[in-house]
């Protein structure tokens, strides 16, 4: 009788289908790839990323439906995404809220409970925050007041509330395109002004397609790296806890990263030629202000609750209040 030993049956190798608006080559994959390393090095090659960048699973909303029927498993979320998942969020991209990227991580930080739990509710788990930038108005004719941005033909996100209330705010009529067909409109001329973090406009290529950039910036925007909760509950525990630590490591490095390279984003086009207007100045500030109170009053009991508003803007006044103090 012959003794066959069979050969031990290789680790199986689970993917988590990853997609993201992040075109390949970027500090976000970069950053994600690393992750992704480190993820099947610490499990023995159980768990690891598969990528689909560059918006090719469609818009967020897309996305969203995909993982709900688990086309997809994850994604890198800008607020809109987060908005379907979570509209309790959308409060940290809310229009002239914070005056600073400190003032957002602080409130973020302060109201974690209430913001992870709005996550989990939508059915995904939160394995970070992304800084996603200060976002400017750039535009192909120059943008000196509130009230020159009424004669520009705005592109707003299609199906962004926020935005459509900061434009509503203003008193402008925006056109609604999706994101993957900005650069097009903006060719063909049916826009010619669009907002985001400089790092975004670089990547996508519109800073190419106009030749100002407004001082003020609208929001300071936040998005997130989501995972279905349904996926991460299948997951054995041991797998869960690394992804979970590895992914707040990295999330931490892709959010000083991109921090500091918005920051030189915003020099390199002021380099290339795009001018930056002057700052208008205290009071139009204030009233940029205004008009974001207003905002989120139209917004309250529609994406996030009044009450949260008032938590938020308490925690803002006692940090500017202390702030104030120590200069």
């Amino acid at each position: 009788m012959t003794l066959v030993l069979a050969a031990p049956a290789a680790a199986q190798t689970t993917a988590i289908k990853f997609a993201t608006l992040a075109p390949d080559g970027s500090t976000w994959m970069k950053v994600l790839t690393e992750l992704s390393k480190d993820l099947e090095k610490e499990t023995g090659g159980k768990l690891k990323f598969k990528f689909y960048a560059g918006g090719v699973s469609g818009d967020e909303k897309d996305v969203v439906k995909k993982i709900r029927i688990g086309q997809l498993h994850a994604a890198g979320f800008t607020g809109v995404g987060l908005g379907d998942i979570a509209p309790e969020t959308r409060l940290l991209d809310a229009p002239w809220l914070f005056r600073s990227r400190s003032e957002l991580e602080t409130v973020r930080a302060k109201f974690s409970k209430e913001l992870n739990a709005a996550v989990e509710k939508g059915g995904f788990v939160l394995l970070g925050w992304t800084d996603l930038g200060s976002v400017y108005v750039f535009s192909k004719n120059p943008i000196g007041s509130p009230e020159d941005m009424k004669k520009e033909k705005m592109w707003v996100w299609e199906g962004d509330p926020i935005a459509q209330a900061a434009y509503k705010a203003l008193g402008v009529n925006p056109v609604p395109l999706s994101i993957v067909d900005v650069m097009q409109s903006l060719q063909t001329g049916m826009i010619n002004g669009v907002y985001g973090p400089p790092l975004g406009v670089v990547a996508l290529q519109w800073h190419s397609k106009v030749k100002h950039i407004y001082p003020v910036p609208i929001a300071e925007s936040t998005g997130a790296v989501l995972v279905s909760k349904k996926f991460f509950d299948a997951l054995p525990a041991d797998q869960r806890k690394t992804l979970t630590d590895l992914s707040a490591k990295h999330l931490k490095h892709l959010n000083d990263l991109t921090n500091a390279e918005n920051d030189k984003a915003l020099e390199a086009l002021k380099k290339q030629g795009l001018d930056l207007a002057e700052d208008p100045g205290p009071a139009t500030r204030r009233r940029y202000e205004e008009l974001g109170a207003g905002a989120r009053k139209e917004l309250a009991g529609k994406l996030f609750s009044a009450e949260l508003i008032g938590k938020f803007e308490k925690e803002l006044a006692a940090l500017r209040a202390r702030s104030a103090k120590k200069s």
